[in-house]
């Protein structure tokens, strides 16, 4: 379709409310399509950072623990030699 003027193109052949609505109505809807997707990829980054953050506590709270286990089967060790020792003296 071709146009003699600006004004013709904006009037769209009497048309023009309906398209520029659609125009507009297909704008607002790509706009907040885009304010939405980045809102939720914000969101998905921190839950995945704070999951990180918990799995890290978790790992360094069970090799804590592994470490104490250890140390007391060691004493364990130690003394049941120390009484094993006592007991042949």
């Amino acid at each position: 379709m071709q146009f003699d003027s600006i004004s013709d193109f904006f009037n769209m052949g009497g048309y023009a409310f309906f398209v520029w609505l659609a125009y507009g109505a297909t704008a607002v809807m790509l706009a907040l399509l885009v304010i939405s997707s980045n809102s939720s990829f914000k969101k998905m980054k921190q839950q995945i950072a704070q999951r990180q953050k918990r799995e890290t506590k978790l790992r360094q709270a069970a090799q804590l623990q592994r470490t104490l286990e250890l140390e007391h089967d060691q004493q364990e060790q130690q003394a049941e030699k120390n009484n094993s020792k006592e007991v042949l003296s």
